[in-house]
């Protein structure tokens, strides 16, 4: 079959719904379809290359907790015509298909079967308030509808009441079999890790207050923070003003420098304050071997269970 995956936000920057269409597209390649990722241009990704069909310029803008995408143009109506009719899909598969505008558009004209994605949680969403009425639709275009998770499922049918699907996340196990640890980490010292977003609901900040209270506490340990965001200077600023020893700002990472993080880590903390409906990083932990301490929210209640597993 011929399959296009329609992500809202910029394809590959990181991200829980990146991270599960770029497992989906490598997974039905394996498979021998034919599969397209349509998302749109930002920054240094600005134009289509291989698989990847670029359409519409997104705008970052603060939402949920978090920072999305807004994707707009003034000529969506002629290059999503131009693209349906270059590529003929038999499935477009919707991931977040009401985040403005790409899907919606795209949805609005396509002739294939339609599947949808939905990721988010959030106690209650204004947006979704209000839009609910003038999307209505647009989803009935949808055959069939998905959730990442329990929490996802009621979070999406309080707002479009239907029939869905929970299917989980998943990661590839072999990304993290045999993997080495960054030696010059492995010398005694536990190792806590961050993987995520700079922004408040990750809880980067929350983390750090909570390691400063280690370390004042005497505990020797390390704290490896990976990733990048808006938060990024704050953090930078907290450790700084606080004399705040071993702790390692590694960057975005590559996903296999990303698995040597997990493999280098004795714990891996997780303290998003909310808006999580499942929690990949948590997934990428297990599958590394590596115990997990994180927040008591309800999208990861799913995955770990309170002083289980």
């Amino acid at each position: 079959m011929k399959i296009g995956l329609v992500t809202p936000y910029i394809f590959p920057l990181p991200g829980g719904v990146n991270a599960h269409v770029g497992y989906l597209y490598e997974n039905l390649v394996k498979r021998g379809h034919d599969v397209r990722i349509i998302s749109s241009t930002h920054g240094p990704q600005r134009s289509s290359e291989g698989d990847i069909i670029r359409l519409g310029y997104g705008w970052s803008v603060p939402t949920n907790g978090s920072i999305g995408t807004l994707t707009v143009s003034h000529r969506y109506g002629q290059l999503i015509t131009e693209m349906l009719d270059r590529e003929r899909f038999d499935v477009i598969h919707f991931h977040e298909p009401f985040v403005p505008f790409l899907s919606l558009m795209i949805l609005r004209q396509s002739k294939s079967v339609n599947v949808a994605t939905f990721h988010a949680y959030s106690g209650f969403s204004p947006s979704y308030e209000f839009g609910k009425r003038f999307m209505r639709t647009p989803a009935r275009r949808l055959h069939g509808r998905i959730a990442v998770s329990a929490a996802a499922r009621h979070f999406i049918s309080r707002y479009f009441p239907s029939e869905y699907k929970v299917i989980p996340n998943g990661v590839d196990l072999s990304q993290y079999d045999d993997v080495p640890p960054f030696a010059r980490w492995r010398d005694g010292i536990p190792n806590i890790l961050f993987v995520g977003r700079f922004d408040n609901r990750k809880g980067l900040m929350y983390l750090l207050r909570a390691y400063y209270q280690l370390r004042v506490e005497g505990l020797g340990c390390r704290l490896l923070i990976v990733g990048g965001g808006p938060q990024a200077g704050e953090a930078r600023r907290y450790i700084q003003s606080r004399r705040l020893g071993g702790v390692e700002m590694l960057g975005r990472l590559s996903e296999h420098d990303k698995a040597r993080a997990f493999a280098t880590a004795d714990i891996y903390a997780g303290p998003a304050t909310g808006q999580e409906s499942f929690g990949i990083v948590l997934l990428e932990a297990m599958a590394s071997g590596t115990p997990i301490v994180c927040s008591d929210i309800h999208g990861y209640k799913g995955v770990v269970r309170r002083n289980e597993q």
